[in-house]
């Protein structure tokens, strides 16, 4: 082991000294005086050589989605070509056409690819979210059979009512009574997390619990998760695996991470099959038991499958949750429409009546057009290929498509995008009341689109009605930012507001 490390630095030593390094004097230099900018583009940027779009990138910080939204914005057939360092290409683009194009019509030709493979894989090993060919397809069918049994469905509801009615509403009663401002991004997150993890192993992380002492997984996981996500932004991703080679820095913060979170992932493993060993059937019905019971008992493979799902499941629908409150606050008639619903439901609403939520439905159909909990999603070219609108694509270059920037296009819903509109969702019927419409998953790509959509989806949309259900019920939830400050969104895996989410929680009864 010592000899290939050895071996590795003495090869990466010249190429690092010669070329690299002065590469990245360069880069040091010539962006270390520039400003951070606001994104407002007008004209495409041009590349420069050798370094691409790199100062363009490094100028904009945080602010990259919002930069490279309004370049697709204004980009022939909204397709724009990004340059990175020495050479290599980006496509990225908010064309529906190509969307479809990528994960339908072509799909074969394009997979996760090398890139999100190798970034990941310390973190997610070969679980389903960060598996390609064979190894997908295998894990797509066992989660699928799953995901369509009743019993799931009925394991999660009782999983998030629970967790709603015996720590979120508490947790936000006590801040209304005290006058406390909570990070309601913090708070949804931790709800999320303790959520997914009943139903993906069974476990209670307590996450959320005031009282308790922070759960080593749960820090464990979050960390890992933010360093790999990390490793996407590198310009040059020699440096993080030259950092991982020497141990130093973030990559043996994420090593030491991971480490905690596999070997808690592999314990209860080990647990849940020798209890099935005992008792020949599980009680529990989380993913795991479930994976087990049915013959799926390899170590490696269970581990890696349930560790993808708990990231899939912890801040997409948290993300999306938070920019829901976030854009109700700033949109009364919305809200009014969204309590008359809730007031007509039981107060523990059976699944039929949370499907029957037609207008919660679209206001976070709204929501997530504007703020989707993952902004991005890249797919790199197995063989060279032609875009539906002329762009060649050689092999191994990364198709990304912005989410974000489709859900901000004219082109795609008109003249009033920018407004938070349910009702373009929404037709009235002979009754008088709503119907859901929904769009084409290549136009809207929240959940992605083709063989790969979410499985999840309708889990996801039944989680999040009722805890929309449950907190406004009881609750208004009021922004604290100071006056005329707008949140910020920017991402990792998954979106966020920038220095958290501020909020007062008022008593609906004390307000009325």
């Amino acid at each position: 082991m010592i000899e290939n490390i050895l071996l590795n630095l003495q090869l990466l030593a010249p190429f690092f000294l010669l070329f690299i390094f002065p590469v990245l004097l360069f880069f040091f230099f010539s962006s270390s005086g520039s400003k951070k900018k606001e994104a407002s583009i007008t004209t495409i940027p041009k590349p420069y050589p050798l370094i691409g779009h790199y100062l363009d990138l490094k100028g904009v910080g945080n602010r990259r989605i919002q930069w490279l939204s309004d370049i697709v914005k204004i980009s022939p057939a909204a397709t724009f070509t990004l340059h990175r360092p020495l050479g290599s290409r980006q496509v990225i683009t908010g064309n529906p056409a190509t969307v479809e194009h990528i994960l339908k019509t072509r799909f074969s030709n394009y997979i996760k690819g090398s890139i999100f493979i190798n970034n990941l894989s310390d973190f997610l090993g070969t679980g389903i979210f960060n598996a390609d060919g064979n190894t997908w397809k295998f894990q797509r069918q066992v989660a699928s059979h799953e995901f369509n049994t009743k019993s799931l469905r009925k394991f999660v509801e009782h999983v998030v009512d629970v967790e709603l009615s015996d720590r979120l509403v508490p947790v936000l009663a006590s801040a209304a009574q005290q006058d406390q401002t909570l990070d309601f991004q913090d708070i949804l997150q931790r709800f999320a997390f303790d959520n997914i993890c009943k139903i993906a192993f069974g476990y209670d992380a307590e996450y959320l619990t005031p009282s308790t002492e922070q759960s080593k997984f749960a820090v464990a996981y979050e960390e890992a998760t933010e360093i790999s996500s990390k490793r996407f932004r590198e310009p040059l991703p020699l440096v993080w695996k030259i950092k991982r080679l020497l141990n130093i820095g973030s990559e043996k913060r994420l090593r030491i991470a991971v480490k905690e979170v596999r070997d808690f992932a592999k314990k209860i493993v080990r647990e849940k099959k020798k209890e099935l060993k005992e008792k020949e059937s599980l009680e529990q019905v989380d993913m795991l038991s479930r994976f087990l019971s049915s013959g799926h008992s390899d170590e490696d493979f269970v581990t890696d499958i349930v560790i993808s799902f708990i990231l899939a499941g912890k801040d997409t629908t948290s993300a999306a949750l938070m920019w829901f409150f976030w854009l109700l606050s700033k949109n009364p008639g919305v809200e009014k429409e969204v309590l008359k619903e809730i007031m007509e439901k039981p107060e523990t609403p059976a699944y039929d009546e949370v499907k029957d939520m037609v207008y919660i439905h679209a206001a976070l159909c709204e929501s997530m057009r504007l703020y989707p909990p993952v902004s991005m999603d890249s797919k790199e070219a197995v063989d060279d290929d032609v875009l539906p609108d002329g762009t060649v694509v050689k092999k191994g270059t990364l198709v990304t498509y912005h989410v974000y920037a489709m859900g901000r296009m004219e082109s795609i819903w008109g003249e009033d995008w920018a407004e938070f509109k349910p009702e373009r969702w929404l037709e009235k019927v002979e009754t008088g009341k709503w119907k859901f419409v929904g769009r084409d998953s290549f136009t809207y790509p929240v959940f992605q689109a083709g063989p790969r959509i979410c499985l999840g989806k309708e889990m996801a949309f039944m989680q999040m009605k009722r805890l929309v259900a449950g907190i406004l019920r009881r609750f208004t939830v009021v922004p604290a930012m100071a006056k005329g400050v707008e949140p910020h969104y920017f991402a990792f895996l998954t979106s966020q507001m920038e220095g958290g989410f501020p909020v007062k929680i008022i008593d609906r009864e004390a307000s009325c």
